[in-house]
């Protein structure tokens, strides 16, 4: 079962070091169905409901040629999850596995990402589907979802190195 605070038998939590400021601003909020980790589900899904992702000013220009792709990339502040935990067991089965390697919403930054069908544009307004953040997540980022997208910009050498 999801929880929301607790830590369990096998997990491992630490003292984090202070905050220092790394510049994010949030550009915007996600509007979604969930109020709580405990109903919210755990992957976002295509066929997901509808979501709205409201951007602010200054940042609604940005938008301009979103439309045009049908999936976008989000980066979202899960501004609610707890920083500390190193170890965590999803399963809550004794054993537990590294922060790093599970997609737990609980880590040093919570950053959350979701690939997103793109729905609607209206303004500073996206519909979209997709996402598994809770209601009034602050927003960090959008971009075109890379499997869709092509450079625009000449290319460069880095662009055609390959492995050995």
């Amino acid at each position: 079962m999801v929880r929301e605070n607790e830590i369990r038998p096998s997990e491992m939590a630490v003292e984090p070091p202070p905050a220092t400021d790394a510049g994010l601003v949030f550009i915007g909020r996600i509007y979604s169905p969930w109020t709580s980790r405990l109903k919210a589900p755990r992957q976002g899904r295509q066929d997901g409901p509808l979501c709205r992702i409201e951007i602010f000013d200054p940042w609604v220009p940005a938008l301009d040629g979103i439309g045009r792709f049908e999936r976008l990339e989000v980066l979202y502040w899960l501004h609610l999850s707890r920083r500390d935990l190193v170890r965590q067991s999803p399963a809550n089965d004794g054993s537990a596995r590294g922060t790093f390697a599970l997609r737990s919403p609980v880590r040093p930054n919570p950053i959350g990402t979701s690939v997103v069908s793109l729905v609607e544009v209206d303004g500073p307004v996206l519909l979209v589907r997709g996402l598994d953040c809770l209601d009034g997540t602050p927003l960090l980022d959008l971009k075109p979802d890379r499997t869709l997208f092509t450079p625009i910009a000449p290319p460069q050498p880095g662009d055609f190195e390959t492995g050995d």
